[in-house]
């Protein structure tokens, strides 16, 4: 008998590839936390690279009766090992083939989606994410169902990586020939990753469509990064904004800081400026701010940078720090109850989500 393989548990949600553009020493980073426990914790620490920008579990499936990790194993293999070679050259200002871009982009793509805080966006817009979600799912039922597509108990195929969490289950009317099929889901961890699945499947084609360039910031300025590198901005008249912006729509802005002298831009509908131009020193210290405020718990730099905590000043405040630790630590056992309870009663059935 095949001995079990060790899962990887500790899922990086911010690449340690992209963080080693930032490293203030070898394998290190200067990290600012915004939430802390006291005021005495230092604004900065220089801290490892392997020991940031990751959660526990965060994308771990429980399929068959064990734990999966196939979900990060597919974003090291398909996103982050692949943008190796072209984010160096992206960095060195060597050319870009048409290749390197896509790859560049589906990277950006994988930064935008995965981090914590999409995961709470998605847990907090529970209403509209489920009715769109299973609005999906259930219209692949009938074909499903009639082509043998639904797997039933612990005959889960390994290869389909985040099912959506359906639970199906046929209760008998009182004529022999009617029956209801009653719908359960939920969401959690499941209908997020399954979320995560699809767009960056099918719905990232819209990213490829528009055209990207590397800006640089204003000379003797620098890029740092946080824990939501990504910033989808919509920037109004008058000054006003807000991060509500999407992948496909017109006029807004997409952002990606990728080292401390480059940033991955697009705006959408509109020729990009060519490659290596700077922002002015205005825009520099405007998209500097934006990036801070942006952050979700963690700033990073190369250097303890003086303005981060001006642009952002942290929460200092014992109960929400050891509330937010207690329920990471109780979020995989949480979810794999649900996981259970939806995806692997007796008779009970699931719909998979595309393959990867």
């Amino acid at each position: 008998m095949a001995a079990s393989r060790t899962i990887t548990k500790d899922n990086h949600y911010v690449s340690r590839g992209y963080l080693k553009q930032w490293q203030s020493s070898p394998g290190k980073i200067f990290v600012y936390r915004l939430l802390v426990s006291n005021a005495n914790v230092p604004l900065w620490k220089e801290t490892s690279i392997a020991s940031v920008g990751f959660q526990e579990h965060l994308y771990t499936r429980h399929i068959a009766g064990a734990d999966n990790d196939e979900m990060e194993r597919w974003f090291s293999r398909d996103f982050e090992t692949p943008a190796d070679g072209p984010l160096q050259r992206a960095v060195n200002d060597e050319p870009l083939t048409s290749d390197d871009w896509r790859t560049l982009v589906r990277y950006l793509a994988m930064h935008d989606m995965r981090p914590p805080a999409r995961l709470i966006e998605h847990l907090n817009s529970a209403s509209a994410n489920l009715s769109n979600a299973l609005s999906s799912v259930l219209a692949e039922l009938p074909d499903r169902l009639h082509a043998g597509g639904i797997s039933t108990g612990e005959d889960c195929p390994a290869e389909i990586i985040a099912p959506f969490p359906l639970r199906l289950s046929v209760e008998r009317q009182d004529s022999e020939e009617a029956t209801m099929l009653k719908v359960e889901t939920a969401v959690c961890r499941a209908s997020w990753l399954w979320s995560l699945n699809h767009l960056l499947n099918k719905t990232i084609r819209i990213l490829h469509s528009h055209k990207w360039t590397i800006m640089r910031p204003s000379a003797g300025m620098s890029w740092f990064t946080s824990d939501k590198p990504v910033m989808r901005l919509n920037y109004y008249d008058g000054g006003s904004y807000d991060f509500r912006g999407g992948w496909g729509r017109s006029g807004g802005e997409i952002l990606f800081p990728i080292s401390p002298q480059h940033m991955m831009y697009t705006r959408i509908g509109h020729k990009p400026p060519v490659r290596g131009s700077r922002f002015s020193r205005e825009q520099t210290q405007l998209l500097r701010r934006l990036i801070a405020e942006h952050a979700h718990r963690y700033v990073f730099g190369s250097n303890q940078d003086p303005e981060v905590s001006i642009f952002r000043v942290r929460n200092e405040d014992h109960d929400a720090y050891k509330a937010e630790r207690n329920t990471w630590k109780n979020w995989h056992y949480q979810q794999v109850e649900t996981e259970k309870r939806l995806l692997r009663g007796d008779s009970d059935s699931f719909l998979g989500s595309p393959r990867v």
